[in-house]
């Protein structure tokens, strides 16, 4: 009898690429891209569900740094069992607290403001969509992220500002705001290559905890 699927979501297809391209090694595992924020994430997860019926969903992709402890690259997560929750920790991940927001926090200033008013340790958007879904389902949910900007870091620009009525980011609002500040450009290389770093070490963690 076949065992049961394994659901990873992530929000954008730069989360998941890394995994994607390592998936056959566990083959168990389906990655649902869910799109950015609560309502995205709320119809796709519950799309799958329809055809679906998973052993665990795993709400994975980046995190903004809350606590200024935790580095770029560092794996995050709550929820998740006993023998994960070992495996990642080895691994030199975190047990956090996550707070669910509902737009991007671009600023060091705003990520200060967050952690002293919330508490949390890191930022994210769609996992409380994704784990009250499973809740109702019966369906054990887990979040293991990875920390993509720390708290210490300004975003190079700010990515509310250029998303569509969907919640997604539109390239032709991202490239009208790179023409007019050019200097924006050497961030945003930055930031690809640490979101390319990020997205490697949490591949790397998933197929760690999720079994073959």
């Amino acid at each position: 009898m076949e065992a049961p699927p394994i659901l990873v979501c992530f929000a954008v297809k730069e989360e998941a690429k890394v995994f994607q391209q390592i998936l056959k090694m566990r083959p168990r595992a389906r990655v649902v891209l869910t799109g950015i924020g609560e309502k995205n994430a709320e119809a796709a997860i519950l799309a799958a569900l329809q055809t679906a019926h998973p052993s665990l969903v795993i709400s994975s992709g980046f995190a903004g740094g809350l606590n200024p402890a935790l580095e770029s690259g560092t794996i995050v997560f709550d929820g998740v069992d006993p023998a994960m929750e070992s495996e990642l920790l080895a691994s030199g991940g975190c047990g956090v607290k996550f707070h669910h927001a509902d737009r991007v926090a671009t600023t060091a200033a705003e990520k200060q403001k967050l952690h002293a008013s919330t508490g949390a340790d890191a930022v994210e958007m769609e996992s409380r969509a994704i784990g009250a879904i499973c809740e109702r389902a019966g369906i054990p949910c887990a979040t293991v992220r990875v920390v993509l900007d720390t708290a210490s870091e300004d975003l190079p620009v700010d990515f509310n500002d250029l998303m569509t009525a969907g919640q997604k980011v539109s390239y032709l609002k991202l490239a009208g705001a790179v023409m007019k500040s050019p200097g924006k450009i050497s961030g945003l290389k930055q930031l690809q290559k640490q979101s390319e770093a990020a997205a490697l070490k949490l591949a790397h963690a998933l197929v760690k905890i999720i079994p073959s």
